[in-house]
């Protein structure tokens, strides 16, 4: 996505960071014409379509409008044209007294004052639109804005078969909307941050004041705050990248991201923190754990025993998808007697390297399978991906490429990387599933060994903001907290009276 679609909120309208301070320099005039000039100085007023200018006769008085066409509300402007431009509402002729204007004269809620082009630029490429005066070095800003937006529905990847049918969109006050209005606490507050010198992208943090963790709330709003980017390009994602930073052996997540305002509230409620960023339908929930991305929304509209069972189906599909392949290919090429005797292997004229190329070429053609479908239309994606799989299958079995074991026990294995609610922790077992089988292909048992070892240490050392364990409550163990993770509690015993201790932040 190239960086001008990704960066701009209005066309052409562009400004970095030093060139907005560098505005401060001069300061707005009374005089209306030296503050027009001074704009489109500023501004491609002349040359781009988007911005929408007007000069307006107040009574006497001399003003000038200037907004973004598509993010105001052409009903609401029309209005206060036609009400500002009555010769009833300036009896003299003149306008004396901005302060008494704007709040007299101005029929709309969200209006302020301003003396600082700095937060004039700003503002106006955001949405709201600003009113100059002739007589007075300020200028009226009126928060009119809308954003363009699609429906609210539920997320494809987080689908429940009971439950609320909404999900987050790409415009932010919705999204605080959705939130504002599961948990209707005075304490919910939302603080609001700029990140992107290019972009300005808006990004909010939700927390409970009387739960959240102070510290790590002063940690992400000071590392929010000194964010040294042109813009959030791929939005939640690109800011996830800037505040955690992680190696690349480090593939599990360490952050987990919902598009359901009712998990997000769930977890706003046990003393997490959201960050909210415009333009994006996900929401990012601090801090995160293991844990988490073996929960599902699923099993809290079930009751409390077949949640349970769900939940421990889905922990036992990890280790599973994990390691399936691996042993099986371990097995047969290193121990054959034992995969005889197991009926792990039935075809004694396989050599180790005739399995490896198998199993290899499975585990590639199971990925193209869960892309290609994944990137479809959904009127062909569940055809392809099962008539494909059928086809190739059963021809790849009669031209000796594969064998009948080997597709069976990759089908289990993605059945098993399926069940995963998180994609990106499915995606990250991939990986370290396809190190084992490539290790153990070349190098047998040592290969294993030595793989999994690897993988235990990138699973031990993934980094999570605040420096808190990724394993808590396993460690630090908290027997409690543990066996809410493990097994689905009953709603009146569920309920967050409390916040769960972690730790200090680091």
């Amino acid at each position: 996505m190239p960086h001008s679609m990704a960066g701009s909120m209005s066309g052409n309208v562009q400004l970095t960071i030093s060139e907005i301070r560098s505005v401060n320099i001069m300061e707005l005039s009374p005089v209306l014409e030296e503050n027009i000039k001074y704009l489109e100085s500023l501004l491609p007023i002349k040359t781009s379509f988007d911005l929408m200018t007007r000069h307006l006769f107040l009574g006497g008085t001399k003003a000038y409008f200037l907004g973004v066409n598509g993010f105001c509300k052409t009903e609401v402007l029309q209005q206060i044209f036609s009400d500002l431009q009555n010769p009833m509402y300036v009896a003299d002729g003149r306008v004396d007294d901005i302060v008494r204007f704007m709040d007299s004269k101005i029929g709309y809620a969200q209006t302020s004052l301003t003396d600082s082009w700095e937060q004039i630029i700003r503002n106006v490429l955001s949405g709201p639109s600003v009113l100059f005066i002739d007589g007075f070095a300020k200028a009226i800003l009126i928060d009119v804005r809308t954003y363009p937006t699609r429906g609210i529905v539920e997320p494809d990847l987080e689908r429940v078969t009971r439950g609320a049918r909404d999900g987050f969109v790409e415009t932010l006050l919705l999204n605080a909307n959705l939130i504002r209005r599961r948990v209707r606490s005075p304490h919910l507050s939302f603080a609001m941050h700029s990140v992107g010198t290019k972009s300005k992208t808006d990004v909010a943090v939700a927390y409970l004041e009387d739960t959240v963790n102070q510290d790590l709330l002063d940690k992400l709003s000071h590392t929010l705050d000194s964010i040294q980017a042109t813009c959030l390009t791929m939005g939640t994602k690109s800011l996830e990248e800037l505040i955690l930073h992680k190696h690349w052996f480090h593939p599990l997540p360490a952050m987990l991201v919902t598009e359901r305002p009712d998990v997000a509230c769930s977890y706003l409620l046990e003393g997490h923190i959201l960050v909210l960023v415009d333009n994006s339908p996900l929401v990012l929930v601090l801090p995160c754990t293991i844990f988490q991305f073996t929960q599902s929304p699923e099993d809290y509209y079930k009751s409390p025993s077949v949640g349970t069972y769900l939940r421990l189906v889905r922990f036992l599909c990890i280790p599973v998808s994990l390691f399936l392949m691996p042993l099986f290919l371990l097995a047969t090429t290193c121990f054959p007697d034992f995969s005889m005797q197991w009926g792990l292997l039935t075809d004694n004229a396989l050599t180790p390297e005739r399995l490896f190329f198998y199993v290899t070429g499975v585990e590639f053609l199971l990925d193209l399978f869960k892309y290609s479908s994944s990137l479809s239309s959904g009127k062909f994606s569940g055809s392809l991906s099962i008539v494909g799989g059928l086809l190739i299958g059963d021809i790849a079995v009669s031209l000796n490429w594969a064998s009948v074991e080997v597709l069976f026990y990759a089908a289990i294995t993605l059945l098993s990387s399926l069940s995963i609610t998180n994609t990106e922790f499915s995606d990250a077992i991939r990986l370290y599933r396809i190190l084992l089988l490539i290790a153990t292909g070349f190098f047998g048992l040592p290969g294993f060994l030595t793989s999994l070892i690897l993988v235990l240490f990138s699973i031990a050392t993934t980094p999570t903001f605040g420096g808190f364990s990724y394993f808590w409550p396993l460690f630090p163990f908290n027997a409690k907290a543990l066996g809410r993770l493990l097994f689905r509690s009953p709603t009146p015993k569920a309920q967050p009276v409390r916040t769960w201790d972690r730790g200090k932040v680091k």
